[in-house]
């Protein structure tokens, strides 16, 4: 038992320092999904969106890396699995994208603004995590598992790699490392064909270590986490994780389980996980960062429709995330470096969201002047 305590303060330290130094490069680079889609709809500027590329380019290499030489099972984590919810996905995207667009960002952006003392991302955030919980296991679940119950199942798993090599009757090994290098090298070279991109060496650093970050947090739950048998249930586990299961970053649920731990952290049941260090210590990156760059300045809503689209933001992106089984960083990114159907879905749906919701905004606007 003393030596998996130690593991599990591991994961949950490392995940801290790893979420330290994306909450630091966040807030340094602007790094933002919403803003990325906001940049293209609005100036038809890609600048962000390659950021984000990138990210996910160097996430597949370096998470599939990992798989293939056996540190990492990213078929035991939650994204890959035979069962593909589709309208659950589709739909808990396009929320997500509608509510960040409201709320002026993703869970993790809202994270990064607070830390840079923006009060309007702190109401976000309380929202956001309590309509999650209330889509895990209070009055929003029965919409979520009405959602859910639409899906197709596949023979082994919906990663990408399962899906080309059950037709033509090889193995998944077989065809993953072309898969995977194919997917990584064809967003590389569509990311780092653009001369303006790639002489921006901000933009380029903040994709890259961001990629990095959630390559280390597989790394961190699937490897160093994992143990051949627990002591208190003699199976195989994945200490330091919510799930059980090999995780990397996230925001949704993991939010949800942080306001959960601060309204019971009496309860000796609640413990740290690898989720809630990796909200902490977002938080905890982007404040360092501010502070010691002055950059850290108050700031609040400018009037009631600010406010109540800020709160209505927080509760779509908390139900459409849960929904989706992730955000622009869980699914967008953690999940799309397994290869999975449904976090490309998810990616799409998100970004679809989003871009209708600016888009009505902007007509309101005309309308108003």
């Amino acid at each position: 038992m003393e030596n998996t305590t130690h593991i599990v303060s591991l994961v949950v330290l490392s995940g801290f320092l790893l979420a330290s130094i994306f909450g630091a490069v966040a807030q340094k680079t602007d790094f933002c999904t919403m803003g990325a889609v906001s940049d293209i709809v609005n100036m038809g500027d890609w600048s962000r969106m390659r950021m984000w590329l990138l990210a996910i380019a160097v996430a597949v290499a370096g998470a599939n890396a990992l798989d293939l030489a056996g540190l990492v099972e990213l078929s035991r984590s939650a994204y890959p699995g035979a069962r593909w919810p589709w309208l659950a996905y589709l739909s808990g995207g396009f929320l997500f994208g509608v509510g960040m667009t409201l709320g002026s960002g993703c869970g993790s952006r809202s994270l990064v603004r607070l830390g840079g003392g923006n009060l309007k991302s702190l109401v976000v955030l309380l929202f956001l995590a309590l309509s999650a919980q209330m889509t895990l296991r209070g009055l929003f679940s029965p919409a979520r598992e009405f959602l859910s119950t639409l899906a197709v199942q596949f023979d082994q798993g919906q990663d990408l790699s399962w899906l080309l090599a059950v037709p033509l009757g090889i193995g998944k090994r077989s065809v993953q490392p072309w898969i995977a290098a194919a997917v990584a090298l064809g967003l590389a070279v569509f990311v780092l064909r653009d001369r303006e991109f790639r002489t921006d060496y901000e933009g380029v650093f903040a994709g890259t270590v961001i990629g990095l970050v959630i390559v280390g947090g597989w790394y961190v739950t699937g490897h160093i986490g994992f143990v051949a048998e627990d002591p208190e249930t003699l199976q195989e586990a994945w200490l330091g994780t919510r799930t059980a299961r090999p995780e990397s970053f996230t925001f949704i649920g993991p939010a949800a389980n942080t306001l959960e731990l601060l309204q019971f952290w009496g309860d000796k049941s609640m413990r740290l996980t690898f989720g809630v260090a990796v909200v902490l210590g977002t938080l905890a990156g982007s404040f360092a960062f501010a502070a010691a760059t002055r950059r850290f300045r108050w700031e609040s809503f400018a009037s009631g429709s600010d406010t109540r689209n800020h709160i209505l933001g927080g509760v779509l992106m908390g139900f459409g995330g849960v929904t989706a089984m992730g955000c622009t960083i869980g699914q967008g990114i953690t999940g799309i470096s397994t290869l999975a159907l449904g976090s490309i879905l998810v990616f799409f749906s998100i970004i679809a969201g989003a871009a209708v919701t600016m888009k009505l905004q902007y007509r309101r606007m005309l309308r108003e002047t």
